[in-house]
């Protein structure tokens, strides 16, 4: 039993594990970011993509021991702490609920701006609201809704790249893999492109609601990474071949200005529809591992005690995804929050920093110390290497947390 003495109900297996995973990798990022990413590795584009990969696989392969020896709802919040201490586990938790909240407001702007661009703010307060409840409604209603989604999303990104690698204007000439943005070009398209990547902790986080943790999270988390991996690859090279690397980092809509050249306009209005549900996708698995963070963040009272409450029907935390839904559906209604995209990469680096440091502590050896100690130091640069608004605002606000951290250690002795 938790601090609290209510614990969630585990009813997710494998399958639901892996629907989730990709719920949150495979949805607005793939639509957005290729386009920043190409900007800055110009046609180091592919090899951004794989760095970014790289670090992705040593992180999710620390996050998975870790989950299946703590599985409970928290994720690397957890991990810090007992393999840390207290301090590193609440540095991960701070990064990623204000990190994730801004992710949070993101997408659902991402859907208004796709589906009524004139009233964007309005269709994105009504996106959170409705996932909210949703959320509210029990673990395995979202996890129905993810796979209905994940399925939608694939069908669409399958079209484009059927659709660009069959067109005449396909050039596999345009795949050069050279580096013209130079390194630090392609260690940003790698921190950005990492942002389409980190779902795959929402599987950790919800470590308290999945059947038999110790198996199912070491499987489920490198079986949800691969496949969205051979997504974003296919993806990527499909809409080089035809857009080229000068073309992709000027295009706002990549998918969609993609298969417009490969001159099949029609499909156009199919890849919006296909990217407004993939950002609902993931802001739907955003709340569900933000909300799932407050919860042990509230349990060990670095949060407002009552975030703490699971329903005694439902099984959720319904009170921190109310204040989850509170809280992203007002930054939703006024801020512009898509240059927030680099500020949350900033902090989920952080977080999965931490994670990689957890994950170090559990073996003595050479060998088992090799991924975390990679997946460690992948982190820091990519954070670095990142805009410098956005390493500035994320290291402000990580800032921040340490303070509040501070004062209330400062008062608890007292």
């Amino acid at each position: 039993m938790t601090a609290s003495g209510a614990e969630l109900r585990r009813t997710l297996g494998v399958g639901d594990a892996v629907v989730i995973g990709l719920g949150s990798m495979i949805g607005a990022g793939i639509f957005a970011a290729l386009g920043p990413a190409a900007h800055a590795a110009g046609s180091g584009l592919l090899l951004g993509l794989a760095v970014a990969a790289g670090v992705a696989y040593c992180n999710a392969t620390s996050s998975a021991r870790l989950a299946a020896l703590y599985p409970a709802s928290g994720g690397t919040y957890v991990y810090g702490r007992e393999r840390l201490g207290p301090f590193w586990g609440y540095l991960a938790g701070w990064s990623f609920v204000v990190g994730k909240t801004a992710s949070c407001a993101a997408m659902a702007l991402t859907v208004g701006a796709y589906v009524w661009p004139d009233q964007a703010h309005a269709v994105a307060v009504a996106a959170v609201v409705a996932l909210t409840a949703v959320n509210y409604g029990g673990v395995q209603k979202s996890a129905w809704l993810t796979r209905a989604i994940v399925a939608v999303v694939l069908a669409v990104l399958a079209s484009v790249v059927v659709v660009c690698l069959g067109s005449g204007t396909f050039d596999a000439g345009r795949l050069d893999i050279g580096a013209s943005g130079g390194v630090m070009g392609v260690l940003q398209a790698a921190g950005l492109l990492f942002f389409a990547f980190a779902g795959y902790a929402r599987i950790a986080t919800l470590g308290e609601e999945v059947r038999d943790p110790a198996r199912t999270i070491p499987r489920a988390i490198p079986i949800a990474l691969g496949i969205a991996l051979a997504v974003y690859a296919c993806v990527a090279v499909a809409v080089l071949s035809v857009l080229g690397a000068d073309g992709l980092g000027r295009a706002t809509a990549p998918l969609a200005d993609a298969v417009r050249a490969a001159g099949v306009p029609e499909l156009v209005p199919v890849v919006r529809v296909g990217a407004a549900v993939a950002a609902l996708g993931s802001l739907l698995a955003l709340v569900l591992g933000v909300s799932r963070t407050t919860l042990a963040m509230a349990r060990d009272r670095h949060l407002p005690g009552v975030l703490a409450a699971v329903h005694p029907r439902f099984q959720v935390p319904h009170r921190a995804e109310l204040a989850v839904g509170v809280v992203v559906a007002a930054l939703a209604a006024t801020v512009d929050v898509r240059g927030a995209i680099g500020f949350s990469s900033f902090g989920v680096l952080a977080y999965y920093a931490v994670a990689n440091a957890s994950a170090w502590t559990l073996g003595s050896g050479p060998a088992a110390r090799v991924v975390p100690a990679v997946g460690l130091l992948g982190c820091v640069v990519l954070a670095f290497a990142l805009p410098g608004v956005s390493v500035v605002v994320g290291a402000g606000v990580l800032a921040v947390g340490v303070l509040a951290y501070g004062v209330r250690r400062g008062l608890a002795g007292r």
